[in-house]
């Protein structure tokens, strides 16, 4: 019986030396021995001294913010294929850990994410798409691991300041109830709850945190701190018994690959629980490929989330295609499964939450790294990658310079790995388009006449994936439809008696929360409308803006005419607008230019070259006031711009040089209430 299996290997040797030798100058095809003499370095992979930390997985960031805003408006079977390519087992990037932003109704990088408590006594478990979006991971793969993280916080949390800590009760109260709410509305069971991404961290809220998660018998759920820096927090458990009881991992962002000393010292496992953030391009993809197995061969860290899942905001918003696939179109249903979704499946199609990584793992000798890790049950999966630093520089932090040649490695096999009789090759290849490949299936290595031992010819910029797991697969769909520009007219009078999202298709909020809204007031033609819901300013993230802002549209878009019914409902001082050309959104948006047009309940009106009304283009009286519905239409054409109210001209032909072109928007002059119907934009690059 042994012989077909030996014949089998020699076949397959020969194989790989007739092809190697055929194709000299050909980096395509890489070159696999078994056992040959060849000069470079020699790895062990062995369990016999025990095994390195436990695994605990591969995932990705939604929020931080609004980074899948687009994406619950794609049209079937578009969206689920998109999906799929993220959470699917053994198709895609198969992720094993999802992380979402606890909606705070602040500006979190890319938009705002609403709250599930907008005020004390209001709690909806219905807002935003992060419940549907954890519901969709968990449809695909039952064991994907649910965190959360707030990154703003509703305003009424921080009594009068910008400062989530005031009542530390409070807070953890507000955090606790999104957990059961995920529970009870959703049937989720969140496993990992954060502090405050990337922002200051109080010790005693922790330990209540802790407390009120056990009072309420989510003994179950672990701690996550601090999602900021490695220290002070890793100091500080070191010198606070407690302290280091309730936290259960500790994870720092974008950490270049290195812990340091107290974080090791703490015992805890030691997540990268955000890092990439890099254009997903081949360079994004080379920055994925090496932190994976470099965050742990250099800093021993067991987890590493990628931000963001899927670039599905508008690419002109900052860190535009920092997604790990590009979903940017629900109105042609276009998509990109781009080079990271590739890269992700080397070490999530051939590893689980709970296997081990091997003690020898390590650097190769020219450049590059390995990792192997097992399930403890006979099963082997090595990871090899030889990223060049002109290939895999990440966006943050700064790279310090390496380089990578041509090398052969030889990896013996020893322990309970020396019987393993055949190894499945799975093989990407990055960089010039002639000699690129992606998650390609080589044929399998026989180990049997080798001695379990076997030689890689590794040029730059590759990845191995070598595995006893025969479960891996490279899914595909057919091409989704073509790439097509926002629609020149679009309208949408937000009609729609029980939404299935709160929020209008396309629009995305920057500052606010503009949500579907029935007008009991208002039987007839405005019952059904799009609502500024938030009267007080959140606990801050970024920069927000002190008006409330929600883009739509094509950034290109130079002239165009903009139509909206507006309903201000706070007297005297409310104010809304409609506007175009806007030119910056996400953390850029207090800065953001345009052509605003603007009407106030106190009977003015104002045009603005700025959200923030720095730059006065006209302004003067009007009839309007507050709790009665007005038309206001917006035309920019070339260098000029005119606005109406109700259909008449209230100003004419002011001239408008800057910027060239933006988006269109809707909003309002402070965080108050205000409607907003029959939306209706026409545009031309």
């Amino acid at each position: 019986m042994a012989e077909r299996p030996l014949q089998a290997s020699r076949q397959r040797r020969g194989k790989a030396m007739t092809a190697a030798a055929g194709s000299a100058g050909h980096a395509a095809v890489p070159l696999l021995l078994c056992a040959l003499l060849v000069p470079g370095g020699a790895y062990v992979l062995d369990d016999s001294d025990g095994l390195g930390r436990e695994f605990d997985g591969v995932g990705a960031v939604s929020g931080g913010g609004a980074t899948s805003r687009l994406l619950v408006n794609y049209p079937e079977p578009y969206r689920s294929q998109i999906l799929d390519y993220l959470f699917k087992p053994n198709f895609g990037a198969s992720l094993h850990i999802l992380k979402v932003e606890i909606g705070g109704d602040g500006q979190t990088t890319d938009g705002t994410e609403p709250s599930h408590m907008h005020y004390a006594l209001d709690e909806n478990y219905f807002r935003g798409y992060e419940w549907w979006l954890m519901k969709e991971a968990k449809k695909r793969n039952p064991n994907i691991i649910l965190m959360g993280l707030p990154w703003s916080f509703p305003g009424w949390l921080g009594k009068g300041f910008n400062w989530p800590y005031v009542n530390l009760q409070l807070t953890a109260y507000y955090i606790m109830t999104w957990i059961v709410g995920a529970k009870h509305y959703h049937d989720l069971d969140i496993d990992y709850i954060g502090i405050w991404n990337e922002r200051s961290f109080d010790i005693n809220y922790i330990k209540v945190l802790r407390r009120m998660l056990n009072y309420q018998g989510l003994d179950r759920v672990k701690i996550i701190a601090s999602d900021n820096l490695w220290e002070p927090i890793s100091a500080s458990m070191l010198l606070d018994s407690e302290l280091l009881k309730v936290i259960d991992v500790i994870g720092a962002h974008y950490p270049g690959t290195h812990t340091v000393k107290d974080a090791k010292l703490t015992k805890k496992k030691l997540w990268s629980s955000e890092d990439f953030s890099t254009l997903n391009s081949d360079v994004g993809a080379g920055c994925l490929g090496r932190i994976l197995n470099q965050n742990y061969v250099n800093g021993y860290m067991t987890a590493t989330i990628a931000w963001n899942l899927v670039a599905s905001y508008y690419e002109q918003l900052p860190y535009g295609r920092c997604g790990l696939m590009t979903a940017q179109e629900p109105w042609s249903g276009h998509y990109v499964v781009e080079s990271p979704i590739w890269v992700s499946a080397h070490t999530t199609q051939f590893t689980q939450p709970g296997w081990y990584y091997l003690k020898t793992v390590g650097h190769l000798e020219k450049g590059g790294s390995y990792v192997a890790l097992t399930d403890g049950l006979g099963n082997l999966t090595i990871i090899v990658e030889t990223m060049s630093h002109k290939q895999s520089a990440c966006i943050r932090p700064f790279l310090p310079y390496f380089n990578v040649s041509h090398q052969f490695a030889t990896f013996v096999l020893k322990g309970s790995f020396s019987e393993i009789p055949e190894l499945q090759v799975w093989y990407t290849k990055l960089g010039k388009p002639s000699e690129r490949y992606l998650f390609k299936q080589l044929d399998s290595l026989w180990l049997l006449d080798s001695s379990s031992t076997f030689t890689l010819e590794l040029q730059e910029d590759e990845i191995f994936t070598l595995t006893t797991l025969t479960v891996g697969s490279k899914g595909s769909y057919p091409l989704p439809p073509k790439s097509e520009p926002f629609p020149p007219i679009y309208e949408d009078d937000f009609d729609v008696d029980y939404p299935f999202f709160s929020e209008a298709p396309n629009f995305a909020d920057q500052t606010g929360v503009f949500e579907y809204f029935t007008n009991i007031e208002d039987p007839g033609e405005h019952r059904f409308t799009l609502r500024q819901v938030l009267n007080q300013r959140p606990i801050t993230w970024a920069a927000d803006a002190y008006n409330t802002i929600s883009i739509i549209g094509d950034y290109k878009w130079s002239n165009l005419t903009v139509r909206c019914d507006v309903y201000i409902e706070t007297p005297e001082k409310g104010g809304v607008f409609i506007a175009g050309r806007v030119n910056k959104g996400g953390i850029l948006i207090r800065s953001a230019r345009g052509v605003f047009f603007w009407i106030f309940a106190n009977g003015t009106y104002r045009v603005t070259g700025d959200l923030a009304g720095w730059v006065i283009y006209a302004l003067g009286h009007v009839d309007v006031t507050a709790k009665k519905w007005y038309t206001l239409t917006l035309i920019i054409k070339g260098r000029l711009s005119s606005g109406m109210l109700n259909g008449k001209t209230v100003w004419k032909n002011i001239p408008v040089s800057f910027p060239k072109n933006g988006w269109a928007a809707i909003g309002t002059h402070s965080f108050e209430f205000a409607q907003f119907d029959n939306f209706h934009v026409e545009a031309t690059r």
